[in-house]
């Protein structure tokens, strides 16, 4: 007889293993299939080791300028290339073991292997084809191999890939995706990133720090292409002060494979070409949803351009199936699944949760420097028509800031003109993808730029800068 859940949640990532956690929370008998590891991509191939290279990169950069900073650093400046991915890979080991140790202390049982949703309510799980990483506490018996499983609801939180462009595929040697490019045996002398998204910049931002010689192309006229335009313009400058190429309104129309290296054939928006020699080359153009495995068009689901259509509450057009995280659609963020994730099990539950804001998901980027946002862009609330009160205050004009060593910054938030609503807020500067969550709890909290504006900000801090761009917004800044 087959297993029974009240809640089976096919993937271990971050929308998953939180969803399996909440719902064990409310009392609901729970499983979570994982096929490789357990915290996903994103704590063991993103979000997490990307941020452990940047620190070594962060670190690297500051002995680099210590004399700045009134120190003196004796012999030559260096690194190890093993050294720096081999603390990379044991941060997200550790986390890889809490996230098991987590599941387990809530009673959530982990089964190995890959799900297919047979029909809504039977999940068959077969024996992986990767190798899984283990957690570090026993499995509960009888949860480990191929079997059946019944579950009165199902919930797919399966992840996403990097997305291939036909004819550029990845070989794992010299055209690289983040997996690769986040554990090379040595750092490239020079690099070519296609895509200038978070992923791509993220990367560029580490391997030019270290040394490398690193061109980027984007086929769309702005790099960072969902940030507001003058953030964007702000760190492009930034990085290409850093000694790093862009290449914007460009794309890759071919690549050429050498034993050393690649050639790439890059086209600008006129029609010119030219060629681009690099070592190596990173295809950071998007991730697509892990949509073909479960068993999902077989039993109807509805999708849309290769994700899965859910409601506010993770709800498919089939009933007790439910989709979160980056198979559910953008922003394909770890934190907005694991926000789903809890919102989907709670609905489950009956708790009538508030349904996801899109509109109030954060958006970090933590290349040098950091960029971070969150609600609309400038251009999007103009093309929306409304009456807007913009605020700009600059790092320079900050004491903190100056003290820090780090002065070229800029916040800038933004104001419905009639309303005083706060409709979005863009950073760019040093620790600002720790500043932005201010402004996404004021943004949630329907705060006003009149409860801003009221609000005592400690000093000295880079926090002063959020606090005078709201006042600069209504012509009452004062360091500026």
């Amino acid at each position: 007889m087959a297993d029974a859940y009240d809640i089976l949640v096919v993937g271990g990532g971050p929308g998953g293993y939180v969803a399996a956690i909440r719902a064990a929370q409310l009392g609901f008998k729970t499983a979570v299939v994982e096929r490789e590891h357990l915290g996903g991509i994103c704590l063991n191939w993103g979000c997490i080791p990307t941020k452990a290279l940047l620190r070594s990169a962060e670190i690297f950069h500051y002995l680099n300028h210590a004399k700045d900073y009134g120190l003196k650093v004796d012999g030559k400046i260096g690194f190890d290339p093993a050294a720096v991915v081999k603390r990379s890979r044991a941060v997200s080991a550790q986390l890889n073991n809490g996230v098991g140790f987590l599941l387990k202390k809530n009673k959530v049982d982990v089964i190995w292997g890959e799900a297919t949703i047979a029909s809504p309510g039977e999940v068959l799980v077969a024996a992986s084809k990767k190798p899984a990483m283990q957690p570090p506490n026993p499995i509960p018996k009888g949860v480990l191999g191929a079997s059946t499983y019944k579950a009165k609801n199902i919930i797919v939180a399966t992840g996403a890939r990097p997305r291939v462009i036909p004819g550029i595929e990845p070989d794992r040697t010299l055209i690289w995706t983040y997996f690769e490019a986040m554990v090379p045996k040595k750092f490239p002398t020079s690099l070519i990133v296609m895509g200038s998204g978070a992923i791509g910049i993220e990367f560029a931002s580490f391997y030019r720090t270290m040394g490398t010689k690193v061109t980027v192309v984007e086929i769309l006229p702005q790099i960072l292409p969902a940030e507001d335009a003058e953030i964007a313009a702000h760190a492009r400058k930034r990085f290409e002060k850093q000694g790093m190429e862009i290449l914007t309104s460009t794309k890759v129309t071919r690549v050429e494979k050498k034993p050393d290296g690649v050639v790439a054939t890059i086209e600008d928006s006129k029609g010119a070409t030219r060629a681009l020699e690099a070592e190596r080359m990173i295809s950071a153009v998007g991730v697509t949803g892990n949509v073909e495995n479960p068993g999902l068009e077989t039993l109807g689901v509805k999708m849309e351009r290769g994700i899965i259509v859910a409601d506010g509450m993770g709800r498919t057009n089939v009933p007790g199936i439910y989709a979160i995280g980056d198979v559910a659609g953008p922003p394909m963020l770890a934190h907005k699944a694991e926000h789903e994730g809890v919102i989907c099990v709670e609905a489950i539950k009956g708790l009538d949760p508030q349904p996801l804001d899109k509109t109030m998901i954060p958006s970090c980027t933590y290349c040098n420097p950091q960029v971070a946002s969150v609600g609309l862009t400038e251009e999007r609330a103009r093309e929306l028509g409304i009456e807007v009160s913009i605020g700009r205050f600059p790092f320079i004009g900050n004491g903190k800031a100056i003290a820090l060593g780090e002065p070229e910054g800029l916040v800038k938030t933004m104001f419905d003109a009639k309303t005083g609503k706060l409709l979005g807020a863009h950073m760019v500067g040093a620790e600002v993808t720790e500043l932005i969550q201010g402004f996404v709890i004021a943004m949630n909290c329907e705060t006003t730029e009149a409860e801003l504006i009221n609000s005592i900000f400690s000093h000295p801090t880079l926090s002063e800068t959020m606090h005078e761009s709201v006042l600069d917004a209504y012509g009452r800044v004062i360091h500026a």
